[in-house]
């Protein structure tokens, strides 16, 4: 049976698991048209999560960033020139290390997503330490690493006994999106060896990226809410959850 049908059956998981365990081989050309199915489908998943997300949460009022043309900022689509700047990533942070696949295909089908609380507007936050799903969009990202300091920055990181990797700045921490001091921002890390996924560094499960989005959509995308008793994130979770696709 192959990954895709694997996935399609529910073995969601399992199979990021065994694609992981392949190594560089799933981009062989015996394993990645099927990974590359299995990629697809988790991301059109993403989408598909995201949107019945955001829709219910302007039903219930929740008061996101804007645009400098006041459009909610929740959800970004997909550039025209979506390829381009993912080039332009590749290309930057080519001496520090790779991107993952799934970074790729995020951009390439999701956009970008950011279902932090607007503070500035309302700063009484609905769900406080919720640490609400939010992925920056490309154009930052390429913005981020094309700094004339970006690549001095992340050798310094490489040589840190400590650290020891390069990363991609993708998220604020849960302090931050309440307007609270808080820790790094949850970053991606970056590798000398191509990978399908990357882990999600700073980021409190210690997972990978595709693994913090199947977190992130097991509380509706407010993780920080798994262990707080609110009965508004609760209304909110029993009318969602049910709608949301396995990823």
């Amino acid at each position: 049976m192959t990954f895709y049908s694997r996935y399609q059956n529910g073995e969601t998981q399992d199979v990021y698991n065994d694609i992981e365990k392949l190594g560089e081989k799933a981009f062989s050309p015996d394993f990645y048209p099927d990974v590359e199915k299995v990629l697809i489908e988790t991301f059109e998943r993403v989408k598909f999560n995201l949107d019945i997300i955001y829709n219910e949460l302007i039903n219930i009022n929740y008061v996101f960033w804007k645009n400098e043309i006041g459009d909610d900022d929740a959800i970004i689509k997909p550039a025209d020139n979506t390829d381009q700047l993912f080039n332009t990533l590749a290309k930057s942070i080519e001496p520090v290390g790779k991107l993952p696949q799934s970074l790729k295909i995020f951009y390439k089908i999701v956009g970008s997503c950011n279902f932090a609380w607007n503070y500035q507007e309302n700063e009484n936050i609905m769900w406080e330490m919720a640490d609400p799903i939010q992925i920056t969009p490309l154009t930052y990202c390429v913005s981020e690493v094309t700094d004339e300091y970006w690549l001095e920055e992340m050798h310094e990181y490489i040589e840190d006994e400590e650290f020891g990797s390069a990363f991609l700045e993708l998220s604020a921490d849960n302090f931050h999106k309440d307007n609270v001091s808080g820790g790094a921002p949850y970053a991606l890390q970056l590798t000398q060896a191509k990978s399908i996924d990357g882990y999600f560094l700073n980021e409190p499960n210690e997972t990978t990226f595709i693994n913090y989005l199947r977190i992130c959509f097991e509380s509706c995308g407010f993780p920080g809410m798994r262990n707080q008793s609110n009965q508004s994130f609760q209304n909110f979770f029993d009318k969602v959850k049910p709608q949301l696709k396995k990823i």
